[in-house]
């Protein structure tokens, strides 16, 4: 029989690492989700691509509440762009699984 999540699985918080690929014609953010790795290219304005991370990114989060960290020790431009992307990014992701909790749209777990 399915049960919702007690209070005490509701408060566990997973947090994925989030890291930078740097090459000479771009640079990617990586955002790894279990075994998935979603992919924002920083250097093409690509809003499909985007979009179809953060379907991604919504689809997990009804699973329970996650978070991202950025994993780099190069301090440039990127580094900076994502430290605030991923800022950002935890802040949408906490309000959105808020949402979907008030809203009773988060997957019961067995």
């Amino acid at each position: 029989m399915a049960k919702l999540l007690s209070e005490k699985e509701e408060k566990y918080m997973a947090t994925h690492n989030a890291t930078i690929e740097r090459k000479d014609n771009g640079a990617t953010l990586k955002l790894a989700l279990g075994s998935d790795e979603l992919t924002i290219v920083l250097t093409e304005d690509n809003p499909n691509e985007v979009k179809s991370v953060f379907n991604k990114l919504l689809s997990n989060l009804k699973n329970g509440e996650i978070e991202f960290t950025l994993i780099d020790t190069t301090e440039d431009l990127y580094f900076h762009i994502c430290k605030e992307y991923i800022t950002q990014l935890n802040a949408e992701l906490k309000s959105t699984y808020n949402e979907l909790k008030d809203n009773g749209l988060l997957n019961e777990v067995e």
